[in-house]
């Protein structure tokens, strides 16, 4: 294994595969350099002398410029870097891409869930959801009714466990407790009613009213693009009444999205019902019904080109732009080359590699919707003393992510090499088949819920740290940036893109077996970690500075 890589020929810095000690002598490429400062693994060292205000360049972009001189073969580190980017400017030259070779998929198929209105599903849900926070406690309530006698629960495992102990303790067994401590495999749930129906998603969330009107719009056209997407076969929505996210809004939003919806929706208000009583009967009733109609669905193979899939990162190391971004960037390659949609977002992530997405934006157009989105986000992080370069949390920087434009040039490697078809603000629907630009936060579950939102039927997310996230009604597929990572926390990662690192797989070749795996999910024939533990994570965005 090479123990440092260069990414672009331009770069004026070289990356530690592993642990390098000062003193140590690199060879690379015909050069050898002295390393003057230890370097640990993921982190960069210099090429040649920088003085105060020099470009640090990375993957062939500005990522950073120095604020102390710093030394051929020295550590570049928060001491000595600070956040630098390219400025950027309209489209200005056109851009020719070489799709793929995508014959080997050409006629495959996933078993999906085919919708009237053209779109396919990989999973076939109900939902319910608050247009308000005040609501939240009948969703649990709806919850607790609709899991438990369906057969929807998910095994008690810590419940048992709980109980197990409290008995233990109760019968004066004290000694017994500590070897008692291991959760097990808990109790089986019931027996599924609704076989063809995998789940009934209860969302909670705190808005809906008392924000701005703003993110109570943007909040009705998040809940209508989960209304509209092919994984929904119907949803149950609950009402106050007197919210800024009025129904009205709602309806307004899916005949946006969708002016012939036809899958079941059932609105209920409570101030229009007299008692609670009396609507969540109503709710309950109803939703039965329509879990008979959704039961009949069935899964039938689907051409690959109806898969929407978002591209996100979190949690990112050293080597996230090195192995598993880059990955599932060509994975979006293959799929956009199929006829597939795919989304990438994070837009403070996007820092210094604007041009670049203009640049391959199919036309001016939507390479000015971008710019326009771009600004904006940055004008309303500056209004509240706030900036991109502000994007890098503790655990990035650690892991060798010094600066905002050194972790968004690593992170749009998710984005692949294919052309920009749409620019989307958030929560627009995705329509446009190709790769997709949609605004939202780095924050992962804010993100994640957005690309869902936008039509997302399958996530690929990658991790160099390690993150649980998952969604409610798409599945999210978990990949390392490292093997070390994978053998820590299995029970968080469905791939480990490690191999790449090591150089025992291409980036080509893992590109290709994540394809393979969306398919597999797609089809049901595989359920993701996520989906497994449970773990659904649903935070709309408020319009406010997120990064």
């Amino acid at each position: 294994m090479q123990t440092v890589l260069q990414l672009d020929s331009r770069d004026n810095v070289l990356i530690a595969l592993t642990a390098l000690k000062q003193g140590e002598q690199i060879e690379f490429s015909g050069k050898t350099y002295s390393l003057v400062s230890g370097v640990p693994a993921k982190h960069k060292f210099s090429t040649t002398d920088l003085p105060v205000g020099a470009g640090v360049i990375m993957y062939g972009v500005l990522v950073g410029k120095t604020y102390e001189p710093v030394k051929k073969g020295e550590a570049l580190t928060l001491g000595n870097l600070r956040h630098e980017s390219a400025e950027y400017h309209e489209k200005s030259r056109k851009y020719d891409w070489t799709p793929p070779d995508v014959s080997r998929w050409r006629q495959a198929k996933f078993l999906g869930y085919r919708r009237s209105d053209g779109q396919v599903g990989t999973r076939n849900y109900w939902l319910v959801v608050p247009l308000v926070f005040c609501e939240n406690r009948n969703i649990v309530n709806l919850k607790q009714a609709f899991e438990e006698e369906l057969g929807f629960a998910a095994p008690q495992v810590y419940r048992q466990q709980v109980a197990e102990l409290a008995r233990l303790y109760r019968e004066g067994k004290s000694a017994e407790i500590k070897t008692r401590a291991t959760p097990g495999n808990g109790s089986k749930a019931s027996q599924k009613l609704f076989q063809n129906v995998d789940s009934i998603k209860f969302l909670l969330h705190e808005g809906g009213c008392g924000g701005t009107r703003e993110d109570s719009n943007n909040l009705c056209g998040l809940i209508a693009g989960y209304i509209n997407h092919p994984n929904v076969a119907g949803a149950t929505v609950l009402s106050l009444g007197c919210q800024h996210a009025q129904v009205e809004i709602l309806r307004q939003q899916i005949t946006s999205r969708n002016p012939n919806l036809d899958k079941p929706l059932l609105i209920f208000e409570q101030q229009k019902s007299g008692s609670e009583y009396i609507m969540l009967s109503s709710a309950i009733s109803a939703t039965f019904e329509g879990l008979v109609e959704a039961d009949k669905a069935r899964r039938a193979p689907a051409e690959l080109g109806h898969l929407c899939v978002g591209l996100k990162c979190g949690g990112s190391d050293g080597f996230s732009g090195l192995s598993a971004n880059p990955a599932i960037g060509h994975t979006s390659d293959l799929l956009v080359a199929l006829g597939a949609r795919t989304i990438l977002s994070e837009f403070p992530e996007l820092c210094g590699v604007e041009q670049d997405l203009i640049n391959r934006s199919i036309s001016r157009e939507v390479g000015d919707k971008f710019i326009q989105l771009m600004r904006d986000y940055e004008n309303r992080a500056r209004a509240v003393r706030s900036s991109f370069a502000m994007n890098p949390a503790p655990g990035n920087m650690r892991d060798g992510l010094l600066t905002d434009a050194m972790k968004s040039a690593g992170a749009a490697k998710k984005g692949g090499t294919s052309p920009v078809t749409a620019a989307l603000d958030y929560p627009e629907y995705s329509t446009e088949p190709g790769l997709n630009l949609l605004c939202t936060p780095g924050n992962d579950v804010e993100c994640v819920t957005g690309q869902v939102g936008a039509g997302a039927n399958v996530v690929l997310f990658t991790t160099g740290l390690g993150t649980p996230t998952g969604n409610p009604i798409a599945p999210v597929i978990k990949l390392s940036t490292n093997t070390a990572l994978a053998q820590r926390m299995p029970d968080i990662i469905d791939i480990d893109t490690g191999a790449i690192i090591t150089g025992d797989s291409t980036i080509q070749q893992m590109g290709e077996a994540i394809l393979d795996q969306v398919i597999q999910v797609a089809s049901g024939e595989v359920r993701t970690i996520a989906e497994q533990k449970g773990q659904e994570d649903f935070i709309p965005w408020k319009r406010g500075v997120s990064l």
